[in-house]
């Protein structure tokens, strides 16, 4: 057997390579990739052997920590029954019981299969304006999104999305949706409470409904969390009474669930804090406990009769090669398996109080402001005005051997459902070390910084 090549050797073979994601490739000239070797629970292995702490959950998709012995399980069991098989004309017991079961979580059904979130994004926006030009009002076909939403990056989903970045660099390729105000508690005016800055910007909505209602197909949300906005927390005040107005105006509530669902902020699914059901419910990331790519859409009785005809054109006109992947649907059903078996949505209430125990002497750090948590995701403001801190944070978390990717000056942690007591100390003295070497060094020269990726 050759030797195993070395952290440098990935390194520069990854660079020749491969075009990482959301990435502007030339930083990694001075900001070398982390090449990972192995993974197991909360941790992730390089080359040398050295641990990193997983604190977001590799883009927040990873639930019971890597290598889980009942997944792995799952995934072998199935692979000696069926691979893979188009779901076009044909179906198979993994997708059929896990559609089954997601419909008694959320109380829709009549599952529609993708592979990311984004896909799911699409499929919902495409759906929702389909089922009004089927139901003989082709003129809803507009979106209205949340201020700082994302949403994907695919082009419809794009269109959802309002980041000024990757808006203003597809701008000819995107329809862009209106956006209304943000029930971003940290926009509550003095001596408001967080309940009444989602009041406001239900007030918002209800005028933008009110005026252009007849040509809106859908309003589309992150539930309790914008997480790609700072994680924007909101009161479910606002999901009530956007849920109300959605009624009242005759426009669908896609609910994105992508990366609060599947015990993210306490509950099971986010929108279950407001005692609400949307139209649409888009799923991914914890859907497969982050093991394998898989997203879901899920809608109501009236949507899907809408496209049940004789009429081929009034079909859903969309599909993926890898729809409904009997193997990632598998694993998904063994992450419901576990939810049930080991009452994780209970256990995770201790394990966020110990989260927020641990965090306290950061929440108290004179340049930290405005921290929060909600469920398993604690996120705090750092008062700075270097606009290369995220990136130069990051670095510094790896050197204490922790995962940690600040969005602009938001700092915050998702990590996979298995921290002990002891780990969320040991997180948080990481984190404190880092930021106080951030703080420390100089910070980057304006004249000198990139502009940052406004990017998880």
């Amino acid at each position: 057997m050759p030797d195993t090549p070395t952290n440098a050797e990935w390194l520069a073979r990854s660079k020749r390579a491969v075009w990482h994601p959301c990435t502007q490739m030339k930083r990694h000239e001075t900001q070398p990739l982390l090449p990972i070797a192995r993974a197991e629970g909360p941790w992730l292995e390089d080359y040398a052997g050295r641990r990193y702490l997983d604190a977001v959950s590799s883009w927040w998709v990873n639930l019971f920590g890597h290598g889980h012995p009942r997944l792995r399980a799952a995934i072998a069991d199935q692979l000696g029954r069926v691979d893979h098989v188009m779901l076009a004309g044909l179906t198979h017991a993994p997708v059929v019981e896990l559609s089954e079961r997601l419909g008694a979580l959320t109380g829709l059904g009549h599952a529609f299969y993708g592979s990311d979130g984004a896909s799911a994004t699409e499929i919902a926006l495409k759906m929702s304006a389909h089922h009004w030009r089927n139901a003989g009002r082709p003129q809803k076909n507009g979106f209205v999104a949340l201020a700082g939403g994302y949403h994907g990056e695919t082009v419809g989903a794009l269109g959802v999305t309002d980041i000024a970045l990757f808006r203003e660099a597809y701008a000819p390729l995107v329809r862009p949706a209106a956006t209304v105000s943000s029930p971003d508690a940290r926009a509550a005016l003095p001596g408001e409470t967080a309940a009444d800055a989602a009041g406001r910007a239900a007030a918002a909505l209800e005028a933008h409904l009110a005026e252009h209602h007849e040509r809106t197909a859908a309003l589309i949300l992150e539930p309790l969390v914008q997480a790609a906005a700072g994680m924007a927390m909101h009161d479910p005040e606002y999901l009530r009474q956007a849920r109300a107005l959605c009624d009242r105006y005759h426009v669908h509530l896609i609910a994105d669930e992508i990366a609060v669902g599947f015990g993210r902020t306490g509950s099971f699914f986010a929108h279950q804090q407001a005692g609400i059901r949307p139209d649409f419910i888009c799923l991914s990331k914890g859907l497969t406990g982050g093991v394998l790519p898989l997203s879901v859409v899920l809608t109501t009785d009236e949507v899907y009769a809408a496209f049940y005809d004789d009429d081929v054109a009034r079909g859903f006109l969309h599909s993926h090669s890898y729809t409904g992947n009997p193997l990632a649907c598998r694993v998904a059903l063994e992450v419901l398996d576990i939810f049930e078996d080991e009452d994780v949505i209970a256990r995770n209430r201790e394990r966020a109080a110990w989260l927020a125990e641990a965090a306290e002497p950061l929440a108290r750090h004179p340049r930290i402001t405005r921290a929060r948590q909600l469920g398993m995701i604690w996120a705090a403001e750092v008062d700075t005005t270097d606009a290369l801190f995220a990136p130069r944070f990051h670095r510094a978390a790896l050197e204490q051997g922790l995962l940690l990717r600040p969005i602009g000056n938001t700092l915050y942690f998702m990590p996979p459902y298995v921290l002990d007591r002891a780990l969320c100390g040991q997180l948080v003295q990481g984190t404190l070390a880092a930021l106080q070497a951030v703080l420390e060094a100089p910070a980057a020269v304006a004249g000198q910084a990139q502009r940052p990726l406004a990017v998880p």
